[in-house]
C-alpha cells in the first residue's frame, strides 16, 4: 500500500513551522508574483525563503516551489531570473501549470523536479503520458477527477499522482475563473484572486423592448449563487488508501489561519497512520476538522462524479464558524500570545502536535492536566513576561503571557464555542 506523503501550505515562515511540527512531509510555497497566490508571496523576500527550504531541508522535509501562474511575455525574463535564484536554493520540486514554463524550468534548473499543477487539468492518461514525456515526475490531478480515473491513470502511466484532500474549493471548473478579473481587475489565473465568487448576488431582469429592470425574488438558496463549499475528505482516507493510487495528500490554505494549517495536517497525519495500524475512526477525524471555520464541508469529486453531486455549493452563507475558537497560540512553549480570551479559572484544550510531550503540573501560576485523552490548562495568574498581572487578557493584546509549565511549541489554545 502506498503511504500518501502529507503536502501542506506554507503561506508564510511561521506556517511552515506548523506544518512541519504538526505532521507534514512537504510543504509548498511561492516567493515573488510568480506563484497564484501572489498575498502570500509577499510574506517572504528571497533570503527568508531560502532559510525557509534550509528549515525543511534540516528536518527530512520536501520543499515544493509554487510556479503555477499563467504568465504573460512581458514576464518571461524576469520569470527566467526568478527560476536561476530558487534553482541556488535548491527546493525539491517545481509546482509548474504552463507548458511552456515547464520547459523553462527544464532549461534552467534541469536537476529540480517538475510537479504538474491541478490548473493543467490533466483528466486522463493521454495527458499525463504528455507531461511525463516533458520530465514531470508528478501531477496534481484536476479537482475533477473521480478515484477511479485517478486508478486508471496510474496503470496506464507510472507518474507520481497528487490529490487535494482539504481546503477551499473554485466554483469553476479546475480553478478557470475570470470573475474577479471581469469585476476588478484582479486575475485568478495571476495570482490575485479577490475570490469574488464569495460574494452575496442580486439577480436582475430586463426586459430589452421597454427598458423595464426587476429583481428577481430569492428562494431559500439565498443570495450566493458561486459560493463553494470546502473540501473535506478525512472520512474517505481508509478507501483512498486502499485504492493505493494517491502518492501524495494535498491541503490547500496557504492564506489560511495558523491554527488551520495545524489542524488539517494533523488530523490527516492522524487518519493516515490510522489506516496504517488498522484503527480508521472517520468520526474521530470529523470533529477535528469542524473546529475549523469553513463555508459548509463537501467530499467534492474524488468519491463521487461531478454529476452525481448537488451539495456542493453553500448559497446561504460565504463563512460559518467552527466548532472552536482559538484563544492563544503557544510559539516557542513557554509564553502565550493571546487570540482570543484568557481568564483564569477556565479551561482550556491544549492542541498540539502528535505524541507531543506533556508534563503535567500544578503551580502558582496554574495546571495542566490530562482528562478524556486530552490536555487542558487552567490559569491561576495571569503574569507577562515583564512580570505585570492580568485580570484577564483579550486578543490584541501584544504582552507574552507566562504558561504555568512548558509545552510543546507551536501550541493552541482553544475552547469549544458555546
Amino acid at each position: 500500500m502506498i503511504i500518501p506523503q502529507i503536502v501542506s501550505p506554507a503561506g508564510n515562515f511561521t506556517k511552515l513551522k506548523i506544518a512541519l511540527a504538526y505532521g507534514a512531509d512537504a510543504v509548498y510555497a511561492g516567493v515573488n508574483h510568480f506563484s497564484l497566490r501572489s498575498r502570500t508571496a509577499k510574506e517572504f523576500d528571497y533570503k527568508s525563503f531560502e532559510e525557509a527550504i534550509e528549515y525543511t531541508h534540516l528536518r527530512g522535509k520536501k520543499f515544493y516551489v509554487t510556479l503555477n501562474g499563467f504568465h504573460l511575455s512581458t514576464q518571461i525574463e524576469g520569470l527566467k531570473r526568478h527560476i536561476l535564484k530558487l534553482r541556488a536554493m535548491k527546493p525539491d520540486a517545481f509546482i509548474v501549470a504552463s507548458i511552456g514554463i515547464m520547459n523553462l524550468v527544464k532549461e534552467f534548473a534541469p536537476e529540480i523536479a517538475l510537479h504538474v499543477s491541478t490548473q493543467a487539468n490533466v483528466l486522463n492518461y493521454l495527458d499525463a503520458q504528455v507531461y511525463k514525456n516533458m520530465g514531470a515526475k508528478r501531477i496534481v490531478i484536476a479537482r475533477e477527477l473521480g478515484l477511479k480515473d485517478a486508478q486508471i491513470l496510474k496503470q496506464n502511466c507510472d507518474i507520481e499522482l497528487e490529490a487535494f484532500v482539504q481546503g477551499s474549493m473554485c466554483f469553476a471548473y479546475s480553478g478557470r475563473c475570470l470573475i474577479s478579473s471581469v469585476q476588478s481587475g484582479r486575475m485568478s489565473n495571476r495570482g490575485s484572486c479577490a475570490n469574488d465568487c464569495r460574494f452575496s448576488y442580486e439577480l436582475y431582469a430586463k426586459n430589452p423592448e421597454n427598458g423595464v429592470l426587476f429583481r428577481l425574488e430569492e428562494d431559500e438558496n439565498g443570495t450566493h449563487i458561486f459560493n463553494s463549499k470546502d473540501l473535506n475528505l478525512c472520512s474517505y482516507i481508509e478507501k483512498i488508501m486502499k485504492e493505493d493510487c494517491i502518492d501524495a495528500f494535498k491541503i490547500e490554505g496557504r492564506t489560511k489561519s495558523e491554527y488551520y494549517v495545524a489542524v488539517a495536517t494533523r488530523t490527516y497525519k492522524m487518519a493516515i497512520l490510522d489506516v496504517l495500524n488498522n484503527q480508521f475512526e472517520p468520526e474521530k477525524y470529523e470533529k477535528e476538522i469542524h473546529t475549523l471555520k469553513n463555508r459548509g464541508f463537501t467530499d467534492g469529486y474524488l468519491i463521487s462524479r461531478p454529476f452525481e453531486k448537488n451539495d456542493t455549493q453553500n448559497y446561504i452563507t460565504s463563512i460559518e464558524q467552527g466548532t472552536h475558537q482559538v484563544q492563544a497560540f503557544v510559539e516557542d512553549g513557554e509564553f502565550f500570545k493571546c487570540k482570543g480570551k484568557i481568564v483564569p479559572n477556565v479551561a482550556y484544550e491544549l492542541l498540539m502536535p502528535l505524541n507531543a510531550k506533556v508534563l503535567e503540573c500544578d503551580n502558582e501560576l496554574g495546571k495542566i492536566y490530562k482528562k478524556d485523552e486530552k490536555y487542558f490548562v487552567e490559569f491561576k495568574k495571569i503574569i507577562s513576561k515583564n512580570h505585570k498581572e492580568f485580570k484577564e487578557i483579550h486578543s490584541g493584546n501584544e504582552n507574552q503571557i507566562k504558561m504555568p509549565c512548558k509545552v510543546n511549541e507551536f501550541s493552541f489554545l482553544r475552547k469549544e464555542i458555546e
